[in-house]
């Protein structure tokens, strides 16, 4: 038949290595469509030594780089009508999602699915099909892709699904490239086979050799010598995906990056991975993969389609972009990339924020020190590490011991802040001024009796926080060693501060001006708790609940039903994110009715779900 221009035989892979095929019994040929591809092995010098690939039915013979399987396709006829072309594509990083369906017709419908939802590229991930066949399946399979897409047929040993003959796999792959496929990837170990005839693959078709370690990262130096391999064995694109076992992984995954020998797909899998897909635009990977469900995620770690492109703001990225995120172990949960990167995108901010599942928060900041990170804000158990961690620090946070914002400076250094103190006492400040409290020129908490339940980093917050405004400080803690030592960090009561009875409170023998419960008392899913029992509450002018989840606890709920004031926890959260945004922006405005509706939303989303 006629053909495209075809990679010459140069393209052979450098690297020596053992296959082990599983058994082929069709005889020396496989007919796909018109093409008759016949295999032959030329026994040339000895096997090589090194491992095997791990194929799960091996035959009695071994083929080493210098032991070929020679690929002859004879063909009579055109084999497809033309597919989209790799022409059609923006120059930025793209988003792919791969179809996973296992039956032809589903597999289609996906398809159709995915390119709903405007990604630029498709991963036809052929594996994951029952009873795939490449004569009768392939064209039916590539005919139906409108936009451009790579053709992917991944064996068990490199994490896919395909356990049948090695020939057969190569074939298809081939095949594909000869019915007009934008891209195929392979699998830099089987390299050497694919390339192993002259002029079979049109250079039409770009070819992305691909390498995975489903374990660990290796060092940054390995992977860049495993990219110059993977190029000098005939990648017209290097993929490189390892497995994320600490967020710096990541660090080392994106430093093939900076200076890459070929348009380069760089990714770190798992969720301490996950901000090599998130920033890939910015930090100039080829793709990035993202899924329409995470059932269908083909590979840990993948984000959704949607919020990739929308959240994340992914197509705008650039290398100007400036980052932030939240730095925390959990961190899935956070809502703060919504609420940042929604008013970021308001005030047309060039900045992405983005989660950060650290470990160990000085590993962290010493990895990404080069990168383009501006600020953090940072959550449980890294507050009092960041205070370490910052060169600066500002008076109330170094009394509460606890750091939630660090601000990198001109210099490279941090600067620490604590917003979560600010955010709740100016909510309180301005109830209470609501109704006349303050003093002209002072705070309204100066002289009131603060009363903090809890002794943990958020009761720090409050408590040093509230002292600072002039309050005289009351802890209650379940543990009263625990509110005995942060009453004497304070000063004890020479400074204002004392210690009230657990279970005095409970009787309702504590009286003050304010409540404020700083634990986790009431939270989702055990709403139905409360810090302090009804009859209590009425002995206090304004009720405060740390907890938003849900935004009405049973303690602010029977404040109100009191006839007390209350300050929900909403208030701090956007409070606290209100300030942190002042400060990642340089003192721009937050759109703060912007930033409280996307949270509250965010909330009746959730509780609709359970």
């Amino acid at each position: 038949m006629a053909q495209a221009a075809c990679r010459p035989n140069s393209l052979l892979a450098s690297r020596s290595k053992t296959v082990v095929l599983a058994p082929f019994t069709q005889g020396s040929a496989i007919v796909l469509g018109k093409c008759r591809v016949n295999y032959s092995v030329s026994s040339v010098g000895a096997a090589a030594t090194s491992p095997a690939l791990p194929l799960s039915k091996p035959s009695s013979f071994h083929m080493s780089s210098k032991q070929r399987i020679a690929t002859v396709v004879q063909s009579a006829a055109p084999a497809a009508s033309p597919s989209p072309t790799a022409s059609q594509l923006p120059s930025r990083s793209l988003i792919c999602t791969s179809v996973t369906a296992t039956t032809v017709e589903a597999f289609t419908k996906e398809i159709q699915e995915a390119e709903g939802y405007g990604v630029d590229i498709v991963e036809l991930r052929l594996d994951f099909i029952k009873d795939f066949d490449t004569e009768r399946d392939l064209p039916r399979i590539m005919s139906s892709c409108t936009r451009p897409f790579i053709v992917t047929y991944r064996p068990k040993w490199e994490g896919g699904n395909y356990e049948g003959p090695e020939p057969e796999r190569i074939a298809t792959l081939k095949y594909a490239s000869i019915l007009g496929a934008p891209f195929v990837d392979v699998e830099y170990k089987a390299a050497s086979l694919f390339f192993a005839s002259s002029g079979e693959v049109p250079i039409s078709t770009r070819v992305i050799l691909s390498s995975h370690n489903f374990q660990s990262t290796p060092e940054a130096a390995e992977l860049q010598k495993l990219a110059r391999d993977m190029h000098a064995a005939g990648a017209d694109i290097v993929k490189i995906a390892t497995m994320a076992n600490d967020v710096t992984d990541s660090a080392k995954v994106l430093s093939l990056l900076k200076e890459p020998v070929a348009p380069t797909v760089a990714l770190a899998m798992g969720e301490k991975g996950v901000i090599t897909r998130l920033l890939a635009n910015k930090y100039g990977t080829f793709l990035t993969f993202a899924a329409m469900s995470p059932e269908r995620a083909s590979a840990p770690g993948q984000p959704n389609v949607q919020l990739l492109q929308t959240l994340f703001n992914f197509e705008k990225q650039g290398k100007a972009t400036k980052l932030f995120g939240i730095v925390g172990n959990p961190v899935s949960h956070s809502r703060s990339p919504l609420i940042h990167n929604t008013a970021f995108q308001h005030i047309g901010f060039d900045g992405v924020y983005v989660p950060l599942l650290v470990d160990d928060l000085h590993r962290f900041l010493a990895a990404f020190k080069e990168h383009d990170f501006y600020g953090f804000s940072v959550t449980i158990p890294h507050k009092e590490a960041a205070l370490q961690a910052a060169s600066e620090v500002d008076p109330v946070a170094k009394q509460i011991g606890a750091v939630n914002t660090l601000i990198r400076q001109p210099d490279g250094s941090f600067k620490g802040f604590n917003t979560d103190w600010s955010a709740a006492i100016s909510a309180i400040e301005r109830k209470l001024a609501e109704g006349g409290a303050a003093q002209a020129g002072a705070s309204p908490l100066k002289g009131k009796t603060f009363v903090v339940i809890g002794a943990g980093g958020a009761g720090r917050a409050l408590a040093f926080g509230a002292a600072s405004k002039g309050a005289k400080v009351v802890i209650a803690n379940r543990n009263r060693e625990r509110a005995e030592a942060l009453a004497r960090a304070m000063g004890g009561e020479s400074a204002g501060a004392s210690v009230a009875d657990w279970d005095a409170l409970a009787r309702g023998e504590v009286r003050g001006d304010v409540l404020a419960n700083s634990t986790s008392v009431g939270m989702a899913p055990k709403v139905e708790e409360t810090p302090v029992p009804a009859a209590a509450v009425k002995n206090f002018g304004l009720v405060f609940d740390a907890v938003y989840t849900p935004v009405w606890t049973q303690l602010l709920k029977d404040a109100r039903d009191a006839g007390v004031p209350v300050v929900d926890g909403l208030q701090m959260f956007v409070g606290q994110a209100v300030d942190q945004f002042v400060m990642f922006t340089g003192g721009q405005k937050a759109p703060v009715e912007l930033m409280e509706q996307v949270l509250v939303d965010a909330i009746n989303k959730s509780k609709k779900k359970r």
